[in-house]
């Protein structure tokens, strides 16, 4: 059983080590992709659309847990961001 991936208001965190930051995920991916070859013949995707997406595995970078990640509520960034903005110089 496979675990979500976080919306834009959540976050994975590790229930074992606490961390919130680094994880190593395993998903598999089916989409659709708009591929520019040049002349030369070598490709670039230029536009994706991600058809199905599923998370298989997601693994804590450090203490090594499957079993022990979690989504969790993320704390209001905007809040943070706006105080951090504001600058003594009057410079952005």
């Amino acid at each position: 059983m496979g675990i979500a991936m976080p919306g834009d208001d959540e976050r994975w965190r590790c229930t074992g080590c606490g961390n919130l930051t680094r994880f190593d995920v395993t998903r598999t991916v089916r989409s659709e992709d708009f591929v520019h070859q040049d002349l030369a013949g070598r490709g670039l995707v230029e536009e994706r659309s991600v058809l199905t997406e599923t998370v298989e595995r997601v693994r804590c970078r450090w203490c090594g847990a499957t079993d022990s990640v979690e989504v969790v509520a993320r704390p209001d960034a905007e809040s943070v961001s706006d105080s951090s903005a504001e600058s003594t110089t009057g410079r952005a």
